[in-house]
C-alpha cells in the first residue's frame, strides 16, 4: 500500500487526501468492485462519486463486499442539477446516502452552478452538514462570479472547488481565488482525459525522472497544492498513478508545464446564466 498521500486540512477542520480516485462514466457492478479494491489496495482512500454519475448503489455495493474500514475512507458525492432546491437537494442526498449504505458522506459538492434555487442549495447543504449526513460542504464547477455572488448570502463557504484543471487549462486565477477564501481547489479530469499525453514536452520531462507523462502531469498537481482524482479500471494504471511520491519537479519544469495553457476544455464550460441542459 501506498501510504504517502498527503492529508489536506480543509477550512473546517476535516482532513482530505490530495490524491482521490474518480468513478466518472464506471457503471458495471464487477467493474466497480474491482476498481475500488486495486484503488484502496494501492493507497486511494478518497472515492469521488454523484448522482449524475448513476452509479451509488454500485459504489454502495462495493464498499459493503469488499468490507473496507469506514474510518478509512473519504468519500465524496454530488447534487445534480436536477436534484437542486432545498427540500429535492435534502430529499436527495438522503437517497444518495442510502444507495452508497452510508450514514454520511465525507464530502457533499453542488455539481453544477445553475440559477434556479442557487441559495436554496447551497442553504439545503448547510443543513445537511448540521445534521451530521456530510462532514463538510462544497461546490463544483464555480467561477469565482458564483462564488462571489455565494457569499452574500452563506452562512459559511465551501472548503471545496472542484473544477476541470490540467496543463491545457491550469486555471490560475482561479486557484488563486481560492488560495485567497480558504477553499481547496480540486481538480477532475487532472490528465485532460488523456488528451495531453501525447505532449512532447511532458514526455521529455517524463524520461528525465523515468516516469510516464501521466505520473509528470499528476506531480504537476500534487506540487501546485492542487487536489486530484484521476480515474482508471486497470489495475497497472491505478498503481502507477499514485506512484507520484518518489521524486520532484524542477521549478523550471513545473513553470514549463503551466506554460503549456491555451484554455483548452474537455468538459462543458460552466456557463455564467447558470443553467444547463442535463446531457453530461
Amino acid at each position: 500500500m501506498n501510504n504517502k498521500v498527503k492529508q489536506l486540512l480543509l477550512a473546517d477542520g476535516q482532513l482530505m487526501p490530495q490524491e482521490g480516485f474518480g468513478l466518472y462514466k464506471i457503471t458495471d457492478q464487477s467493474t466497480i468492485t474491482s476498481a475500488i479494491k486495486y484503488a484502496y489496495d494501492a493507497g486511494y482512500r478518497l472515492f469521488d462519486t454523484a448522482q449524475l454519475y448513476k452509479n451509488e448503489a454500485e459504489v454502495g455495493n462495493a464498499l459493503q463486499e469488499l468490507g473496507l474500514p469506514r474510518e478509512d475512507l473519504f468519500i465524496t458525492t454530488k447534487v445534480s442539477e436536477s436534484n437542486q432546491g432545498f427540500k429535492q437537494t435534502i430529499a436527495s442526498v438522503k437517497d444518495s446516502l442510502q444507495k452508497l449504505k452510508l450514514d454520511y458522506v465525507n464530502l457533499l459538492l453542488i455539481h453544477w452552478p445553475i440559477e434556479r434555487a442557487f441559495f436554496d442549495t447551497w442553504s439545503a447543504l448547510e443543513e445537511l452538514k448540521k445534521e451530521g449526513l456530510t462532514r463538510s460542504i462544497g461546490v463544483s464547477n464555480y467561477q469565482m462570479i458564483h462564488l462571489q455572488y455565494l457569499a452574500t448570502q452563506a452562512h459559511e463557504m465551501p472548503v471545496i472547488n472542484q473544477i476541470e484543471r490540467h496543463p491545457r487549462l491550469n486555471q490560475q486565477p482561479l486557484l488563486q481565488y481560492d488560495k485567497e477564501h480558504d477553499i481547496v481547489t480540486q481538480a477532475w479530469s487532472p490528465l485532460g482525459r488523456g488528451t495531453i499525453l501525447d505532449n512532447p514536452l511532458l514526455n521529455k520531462i517524463a524520461a528525465n525522472h523515468h516516469k510516464s507523462a501521466a505520473q509528470v502531469v499528476l506531480r504537476w498537481h500534487l506540487q501546485s497544492g492542487v487536489a486530484f482524482i484521476p480515474k482508471s479500471v486497470h489495475e497497472a494504471r491505478i498503481k502507477q498513478n499514485i506512484n507520484i511520491y518518489d521524486f520532484t519537479l524542477s521549478d523550471e519544469e513545473m513553470i514549463a508545464i503551466n506554460n503549456l495553457n491555451n484554455f483548452t476544455r474537455v468538459g462543458k464550460e460552466p456557463a455564467l446564466v447558470y443553467e444547463y441542459n442535463l446531457k453530461y
